[in-house]
């Protein structure tokens, strides 16, 4: 592999907007948007791995087996992850394929259904905090509690919701396969959703589990073992911002992975948005990342050329990066 290898997350939203009903049509548009946005790094002289999200998808999904439970069998989660990574894969890999195509850009693009091992004995298995699926009248919700062990909570007075468990991922299968495909040159979407969350059982063989894989979390272990240089995650603001939502708000061009960590133990990075993109990004430079890059699907291109975003970097490279902003800058006048 001559070029770079860069690694983007982006959440499922993208692919199913608020307000949608989430049909084909629209989600098939929303991945030729995606795709545009793949494409522009691709320019860039980046060989590509995508992983997108799926609770959208996922919660449809959901929703479409208790609408029928009195007909068909419903599915483990495992099984509906595995079902979202296969037609969102779909959907984007015909989208970046044309958009390729269009611009004359011969590459090849393969989804990856991603199995994610995490480990049985995780605390977050004796504490599920993950609220999936539809919303139950208290009758409904009592019935599941029962009939398949589940837990429910109530959901600010809109009704009970099921909870899974949200362990961290610890190995990625395959990620040796991931890894032989970018080194030809071949686009590859994995783990979308999180994974596939599966562990290895007392005899050493593979089971599903149900439960939700953060997807940050995996981004940031396959861009490690693929050895990205490039770890972008989009999100929905241009720039992390310190202070966020006060008077005294600062947008963030660069920092260095100890002031991040610094940040998110102050609390300036809260669980329910920027943390866990932060709390990535850290997990990939300390495992030996290069560089993080996060901002929006709108300023992508011109984070990709400096003119915004917030990168994450080792060590002094933050500095030497805002010294050549600073230096471009002066330059332009």
């Amino acid at each position: 592999m001559k070029n770079k290898l860069a690694l983007i997350a982006f959440g499922g939203n993208a692919m199913l907007a608020a307000g949608e009903k989430g049909t084909a049509k629209e989600q098939y548009r929303n991945a030729q948007k995606a795709a545009q946005l793949m494409v522009e790094i691709i320019r860039k002289g980046y060989e590509l791995i995508i992983v997108h999200g799926n609770g959208p998808q996922v919660g449809n999904i959901l929703l479409q087996m208790e609408a029928a439970a009195t007909t068909i069998p419903a599915l483990p989660l495992d099984v509906c992850d595995a079902m979202t990574e296969g037609s969102m894969g779909y959907m984007l890999e015909r989208a970046i394929l044309n958009e390729l195509r269009k611009r004359s850009i011969d590459k090849e693009v393969t989804t990856v259904l991603t199995q994610v091992v995490v480990d049985r004995e995780d605390n977050a298995f004796q504490k599920p905090t993950k609220p999936i699926g539809p919303f139950y009248n208290s009758f409904r919700a009592g019935q599941l509690k029962k009939e398949n062990k589940w837990q429910m909570v109530e959901d600010a007075g809109r009704g009970f919701r099921r909870v899974v468990p949200s362990p961290l991922p610890i190995d990625i299968i395959p990620k040796r396969a991931i890894r032989a495909m970018v080194e030809k040159g071949i686009i590859v979407i994995a783990a979308g959703g999180g994974g596939i969350p599966v562990f290895i059982n007392s005899s050493g063989l593979v089971e599903g589990v149900e439960a939700v894989i953060d997807k940050d979390h995996a981004s940031a272990l396959i861009a490690r073992e693929a050895k990205a240089d490039l770890f972008i995650i989009l999100t929905g603001v241009d720039r992390v911002v310190e202070n966020f939502g006060r008077p005294d708000a600062r947008p963030i061009a660069s920092m260095d992975v100890d002031k991040a960590q610094e940040m998110l133990a102050q609390g300036q990075f809260p669980p329910g948005s920027m943390g866990p993109k932060i709390t990535a990004a850290i997990e990939y430079i300390r495992g030996g990342g290069q560089e993080v890059l996060i901002t929006s699907a709108e300023k992508l291109k011109a984070a990709l050329a400096d003119r915004s975003g917030t990168k994450i970097v080792r060590g002094n490279q933050a500095a030497n990066h805002v010294e050549n902003l600073f230096r471009e800058m002066q330059q332009r006048g």
